[in-house]
Order: C-alpha cells, then sequence, then structure tokens
C-alpha cells in the first residue's frame, strides 16, 4: 500500500476556489481521492488564526476528517496589508515526513513550492501530486510535479 503525506495550504486553496469558482473546496471529497487505497503518513492543514467563532469550527472539521491544524497569527500590518503565511513551515513539513512515504500530496497553486516539488521527486524519489484550482496555478509548479489535479467542480462544494 503507497503512503502519502497531504500538506494543505488553506489560505491558497480557500481565497483561489473563492476566486474562480465562487465556492468552496470540500475537505472530505479531497480527503476520500487523496487517501484512497493509501496509507496516510501525515496530513495537515496550515491555517492563520484570527480568533474568531466560525474559524474554530472550520479547524474542528479539519481535525475531525484526520488533518492535524497548524495556525500561525494573522498579523495586520500598518499599511492595512496582512501576513500569515506557512510556506516555509510547509517545506520544512514536506521534507520531514517525504523521507516516510512514497507520495507527498500538496494543495497549493504558489510557485513559490515548485524548488521543493523538484527536490522531492529527483532527491528523495517521491511522486508529488499537486491539487490546485488550474487558472491560478503557477506553471512551473505544475511542471515540476509528477501529476497536477485541477480543482474543479467535483471537489468544490454546492
Amino acid at each position: 500500500m503507497e503512503k502519502v503525506v497531504v500538506l494543505v495550504d488553506v489560505q491558497n486553496v480557500y481565497y483561489t476556489t473563492r476566486q474562480v469558482f465562487k465556492r468552496n473546496f470540500d475537505y472530505n471529497r479531497f480527503w476520500s481521492r487523496v487517501t484512497a487505497n493509501r496509507q496516510v503518513v501525515k496530513a495537515i492543514a496550515y491555517a492563520t488564526d484570527r480568533g474568531d467563532q466560525k474559524q474554530h469550527e472550520f479547524q474542528n472539521i479539519l481535525r475531525a476528517i484526520g488533518f492535524e491544524v497548524k495556525l500561525k497569527p494573522f498579523i495586520q500590518r500598518f499599511d492595512g496589508s496582512a501576513k500569515g503565511d506557512w510556506d516555509v513551515g510547509i517545506v520544512i513539513d514536506a521534507l520531514e515526513y517525504s523521507k516516510e512515504t512514497d507520495v507527498v500530496a500538496l494543495v497549493s497553486g504558489d510557485g513559490d513550492f515548485d524548488l521543493l516539488v523538484d527536490k522531492l521527486r529527483k532527491e528523495n524519489g517521491n511522486d508529488v501530486e499537486v491539487y490546485g484550482v488550474a487558472q491560478l496555478t503557477s506553471a512551473s509548479l505544475v511542471k515540476a510535479a509528477n501529476q497536477f489535479i485541477p480543482i474543479e467542480k467535483d471537489l468544490l462544494l454546492n
């Protein structure tokens, strides 16, 4: 049985699915697909914490599905911009858990991950699946992956 580690960039998937489809990502359907006939080594959802009740309920849903939820505080800058980036954390966990797994499933369209994906494939021998909204996923990330799975209506809530 294949072993898989699942890493979800929650902010990226939230904003890209909302922008293109005006709908939310269906974590239950995704979980069923990505874990089918596989042993889950680790599954992590990376999110920002604004401290509101609706967000805590969502995080509990993710935990119930099977994800470990890692949170960073949402930082509002003086100029009005915001920060809540998990890129480095995702890279560290991918490198750590990839040693124990055959497949790394990454949910993000962020092109910054293309170097990570390339390293996981070439140096660790992992198969890397990238899930992202096609119109907003970096071409370099798609190219680096063994397989790109577009997030479309079948992975969205109605």
